[in-house]
């Protein structure tokens, strides 16, 4: 193998991985390993820290050892599952309590306290977030009340999102976490260079216990020489989304990107306006490089991929994930079949966490490929949600660059450009999270000067223009908004 070599670690809701991409952004191999979900409780998802690390490092050694060693890695990127959140003992490292997965619901009565008290407008006004257990300060807040070590420790307790908690272990305690990830947590102003005051204490969070907000981009610590047999310079870090934006060179303004992993999330670059959102999406940091940050608006919808996998794994109505594009194409539409996959509630722009799944319209005629096809049809259509609240917003979408595990079915691609009307493109290769964590570590070690000059390592892309009737659009989307209408009344909307 030639290089050097940039070190991706993609630290994902359902496994993590290794990757390595030279300055080109050519792959120079990889290694996954799957993660553990726990399920205690109806609303409740947990990750294992330990096992989070444990299986990084693994994925790491791998790679490195197939480079020829660490002297051939110029740098680490790293990206993460945002909003997931961990409490550690800063003397020993270890976790004193399970990960609380970004999917986890159980704040929900917290957050709705805050909102009760008239918070909500402020909190979003400050942070460009909504008062929801998406984010992470809830789930501080939950260990905080629940972890009875946690109040024991002092100042030796540590919080941070999955970022923070995988380099403290490979630096040797240094605690850090990148503008990006601490834009998800409730806690940081988007204009603000530090943790805030009064955001800490409303959510009743211990400033001290929170790690150093840094740039995504630039000389970010090092790893100590036993992981990977020498240190190699951590130069590179941004929340999966963000990373994923990048990836996909949607680098100006307008320029938008939906990545179909585990849930679906729509970015829109903003160039430096911090976002103000009328219509319940989010406003987020996208980057921050040499003290001067770039702002998105953002989307997210919490069951994509997750939906799919429920299908198999759970209702058992399909053999692989991959089985549903076959289904789908089997039958002309979804024989009145409407799926509402509400599975971990509904995220914007409706945002109810209470809000259930259904499948109706169904009959003796209805049969498992009409469920695939209506699986795959929802995406389209919370896309379409999505897409209308964009354009309240001022960000209306004129082109669509799609990524993530799901966007390689040709089928939903195409249905998504035909229902959003708006053309779509497809880099060639799909693992935009990666390579965007890959050109900011690039820009941070200086192997390109710039993200525009990093630009040189996205791959080419497939398009995808609309081909159906306004007539059919139309029919679709009415039967969608009345099944989500019915959904929504049902949970006392």
């Amino acid at each position: 193998m030639s290089g050097p070599w940039i070190l991706v670690l993609d630290e994902g809701t359902t496994s993590t991985r290794a990757m390595l991409f030279d300055a080109a952004g050519r792959p120079g191999g990889v290694a996954q390993q799957p993660l553990t979900q726990h399920y205690p409780r109806p609303g409740w998802v947990e990750h294992d820290p330990h096992e989070i690390l444990e299986k990084t490092i693994a994925c790491a050694r791998e790679v490195i050892e197939r480079a020829g060693g660490a002297g051939h890695i110029a740098a680490i990127g790293i990206t993460n599952q945002r909003e997931t959140t961990v409490a550690w003992d800063r003397t020993t490292g270890k976790a004193i309590g399970p990960a609380l997965v970004w999917q986890d619901r159980r704040t929900g009565d917290f957050c709705t306290s805050l909102k009760d008290a008239g918070h909500e407008d402020d909190v979003q006004k400050q942070t460009g977030l909504l008062l929801d257990p998406y984010f992470s300060a809830s789930k501080m807040r939950w260990l905080l009340d629940n972890i009875p070590e946690a109040h024991g420790l002092g100042d030796r307790l540590a919080f941070g999102t999955i970022d923070s908690w995988l380099i403290w272990h490979l630096t040797g305690g240094l605690h850090v976490s990148d503008a990006t990830n601490a834009s998800r947590t409730s806690l940081m102003r988007l204009d603000g260079r530090g943790w805030d005051a009064g955001l800490c204490d409303l959510f009743g969070i211990p400033a001290k216990a929170l790690p150093e907000i840094v740039s995504s981009a630039g000389r970010i610590g090092e790893t100590m020489p036993e992981w990977f047999g020498a240190p190699i310079p951590i130069t590179g870090i941004a929340g999966d989304q963000q990373a994923a934006t990048i990836g996909q060179g949607c680098l100006a303004p307008g320029e938008t990107k939906a990545t179909f992993g585990t849930g679906a999330f729509i970015l829109t670059n903003l160039g430096h306006a911090v976002p103000k959102s009328g219509h319940r999406l989010l406003g987020t940091v996208l980057h921050e490089i040499d003290d001067r940050r770039t702002y998105a608006l953002e989307g997210s919808i919490f069951a994509a991929g997750s939906a799919v996998k429920w299908l198999r794994d759970s209702l058992g109505l399909l053999q692989t994930a991959a089985e549903s594009e076959t289904l789908a194409r089997s039958v002309d539409d979804s024989g009145g079949v409407v799926f509402v996959p509400a599975l971990a509630g509904l995220g914007a722009p409706h945002w109810r966490p209470d809000a259930a799944a259904a499948l109706m319209g169904m009959s003796f005629a209805t049969t498992r490929a009409h469920i695939a096809r209506a699986a795959l049809e929802s995406m389209a259509h919370q896309c379409n949600d999505l897409k209308r609240a964009f354009k309240a917003d001022g960000a209306d979408w004129r082109l669509l660059r799609i990524d993530g595990g799901m966007s390689s079915n040709n089928w939903l691609a195409q249905d998504l450009a035909d229902i959003l009307d708006v053309p779509l493109e497809r880099p060639t290769d799909v693992e935009t999270t990666a390579r965007g964590a890959a050109m900011l570590a690039a820009v941070g070690i200086g192997m390109h000067s710039s993200l525009e000059d990093a630009k040189a390592m996205l791959p080419p892309v497939d398009a995808f223009t609309p081909n159906t009737s306004p007539k059919v659009r139309e029919a679709r989307l009415a039967k969608w908004e009345a099944g989500l209408a019915a959904v929504l009344k049902g949970q006392g909307e």
